[in-house]
Order: C-alpha cells, then sequence, then structure tokens
C-alpha cells in the first residue's frame, strides 16, 4: 500500500508538471489565433517566427549573455569553491561565504534593484556602463556565480585529494596537476554549472527587466509584454522551440556525464588493477 502511494502521488507531480507544458506545444500547432480552441494542424506560427524581428532580435541578445554569463559564472564560481574548500578558514572565509549564497538567498528583485543604483550611480561618474547587454551581462554573471559555486564545491568536497599528490610525487608541477588531474575530473560539474548558469541566464525576467535598455530587449521580456497583452500562438511557439532545445540539451549533457562517468570508473579500476 505504501509503494502504490508512492507511485501515485509520484505520478500526480509529474502530471501537474508536465500537462502544461505538453498542452502549451500542442497548440502551438494550432491554426486558430484562439489559444483555448482547437481547429487545424499547422506550422503558420512557426513560419511566422522567422519574420518577427523583435523575437529574432531578443533571442540573439539572449543567447549571448546566457553564454557569456554562463562562462563567467563557471569561471569565477570554479574560483570561489576553490577559495573555500581548499584553503580552509582563513581571514574572510566567512564573509566570502557569505557574499557567495547571498544571491542564492536574496529575493531577485532586491539584486536586481541594487545592481541598478549601483550601475545608474556609475554611469553618472564615469558615462559607463550604458544599460543593455553588458548590464544584464553584469546582473547575471553576479547570480551565476553564487550558483556556479555550490555546484563545483559539491564536486570538490567529494575529490581524492591523494591523485593530486601522486601526479606531484612523479614529477608533475602545480598547472600540470591542474590540467591533467584535477580539470577533467572536476569537468562534470563545470558543464553541469555552465548548463544550470546558461538556463537561469536565458530565462530570466526581473534581473533583465531592472537591466536591460532601448534597443536592448531579452527573449522573457518580449515574450512577457506580449503575454501580457493577451495568449497569442506565435508565444506557444517559441516556448514550444525553446523547450525542444533545452530537452535536447539536458539529454545529451546526461548522455555525456554518464559515459564521462563510466569512463572515469573504469580508467581508475585499471590503475587499481595496474598498480596492485
Amino acid at each position: 500500500m505504501k509503494n502504490l502511494f508512492g507511485k501515485s502521488w509520484l505520478v500526480m507531480v509529474y502530471v501537474f508538471l508536465y500537462i502544461p507544458i505538453v498542452t502549451l506545444v500542442v497548440y502551438s500547432f494550432n491554426a486558430s489565433p484562439l489559444v483555448t480552441v482547437w481547429t487545424e494542424f499547422t506550422f503558420k506560427w512557426y513560419a511566422a517566427l522567422a519574420h518577427d524581428e523583435e523575437v529574432i532580435a531578443g533571442l540573439i541578445l539572449s543567447l549571448k549573455v546566457a553564454l557569456l554569463s554562463g562562462l563567467l559564472s563557471v569561471v569565477f564560481g570554479t574560483l570561489t569553491a576553490f577559495a573555500l574548500v581548499r584553503y580552509g578558514r582563513f581571514r574572510g572565509s566567512t564573509f566570502l561565504a557569505s557574499m557567495a549564497n547571498a544571491p542564492l538567498v536574496m529575493p531577485e528583485v532586491i539584486v536586481g534593484l541594487s545592481l541598478l543604483l549601483m550601475l545608474v550611480s556609475i554611469q553618472r561618474w564615469l558615462g559607463f556602463p550604458e544599460r543593455g547587454l553588458i548590464t544584464i551581462l553584469l546582473g547575471h554573471a553576479l547570480v551565476g556565480t553564487a550558483y556556479a559555486a555550490v555546484v563545483v564545491m559539491a564536486r570538490l568536497r567529494e575529490f581524492d585529494t591523494r591523485l593530486e599528490e601522486a601526479a606531484m610525487d612523479l614529477g608533475c608541477k602545480p598547472l600540470q596537476v591542474f590540467t591533467l588531474v584535477t580539470l577533467p575530473l572536476i569537468a562534470p560539474s563545470l558543464l553541469s554549472a555552465f548548463l544550470l548558469t546558461f538556463t537561469l541566464s536565458f530565462d530570466d525576467v526581473v534581473l533583465s527587466a531592472f537591466l536591460s535598455g532601448p534597443g536592448a530587449t531579452t527573449l522573457p521580456i518580449v515574450i512577457f509584454s506580449r503575454a501580457r497583452l493577451g495568449l497569442s500562438p506565435s508565444i506557444n511557439a517559441v516556448a514550444a522551440m525553446t523547450i525542444a532545445v533545452v530537452s535536447v540539451a539536458v539529454i545529451a549533457s546526461s548522455i555525456y556525464q554518464a559515459r564521462a562517468e563510466r569512463r572515469r570508473q573504469r580508467e581508475m579500476s585499471e590503475a587499481y588493477a595496474q598498480g596492485g
């Protein structure tokens, strides 16, 4: 009875989560301009997106911001994780850990408003930066760094430092140890951190709304502004394409990480066998 209840509850949760997504995708192929009335199957809303300059410009800007902020988040998050995990307690470590975790618990509205006030003050003094790509990128990278640091820290806490010590005993320099031993072993966590921060940046609305400027509107802002005027099948088409791309990326990442983990386990088994 307990197993039946657990499985039934799990099914209801998945239905609650995914039925709206499936409905959205289905109605993106609806010929009727009314999203709640099905008439016939069509691809015209997808074809119309090719001529929608606002959506295309928003998509390009969102991809640029998400890619760059994902890379910056992984770099800064990795440095933060190494400082907090490898160097233990040092002067300022508690403050660094608090600041690294603050964006995770701080309301995004507060973060966006604070960044806007800071950037407006800097622009008033220096005349730079203008609100647009740079300001959105800075905001997304700030929040993304916190998420990337958590992911990398979880991997570093499980890391077997004896592998690095063995490499140094064999004559490797610190840089060689990092590139030949440490980096390959934490690569799956770096990829996970990048995908997480890329996704968070790509679909962010609150920070982008505060930090965007004239001529710099991300795709989520475009969708949100249009949805406020009434639901449109073209918005369903945009959302369906986004779901498809994200699903493919998640599946590909899962396959890659599973294969990398199996290869790592196999190489470690062969190394232990040769050492024995």
